[in-house]
């Protein structure tokens, strides 16, 4: 014990600088985790409001209302100009959901997967993925692919069971 009290006593100061330092690393590693937290909300709500832009246009402009439609006769009349650029703009945004939850890891793929089912399954936005996603992604391209199969066979199984 006396061997401690005198090294203490020597090195009083280099114990008290060396908490010092732990100390402020630890505040700052917490101060840079809550900051991560909440660039995270931020760049969430950033992509909702980009989202909510992009299917908002679609909803007031009348000349963009087939792109949710499901009674589309595409031989009838093709995809506009107009059309074919929203409709870009929304595979756009799905991508960039798919890529955010790729990094954050939300648990929130399958209601992605959902949605994305519902959407290109549409005439007008699936005649538009055809073309478009040659250009997009491979791996967003294969979850598109994939979660399309899995809508298929879910309705499949549900028109088997009524």
């Amino acid at each position: 014990m006396a061997d401690f009290s005198s090294w203490f006593q020597n090195n009083w100061s280099s114990c008290i600088g060396a908490a010092g330092i732990i100390g402020s690393l630890w505040v700052s590693t917490i101060t840079i985790r809550e900051d991560c937290k909440w660039r995270q909300i931020s760049n969430l709500i950033a992509l909702d409001e980009r989202h909510r832009a992009v299917l908002g246009d679609v909803n007031a402009r009348p000349e963009l209302k087939r792109i949710l439609s499901e009674q589309v006769d595409l031989l009838d009349q093709p995809v506009t100009i107009d059309e074919d650029v929203s409709t870009w703009q929304i595979i756009q945004q799905f991508e960039t959901g798919w890529r955010v939850e790729q990094i954050l890891g939300r648990g929130e793929m399958k209601l992605l997967a959902r949605d994305a089912a519902k959407f290109f399954s549409l005439p007008l936005p699936r005649a538009v993925w055809e073309k478009a996603k040659a250009f997009r992604n491979p791996k967003f391209v294969r979850f598109i692919e994939r979660a399309l199969r899995n809508a298929n066979h879910a309705d499949a199984v549900q028109a088997a069971e009524v």
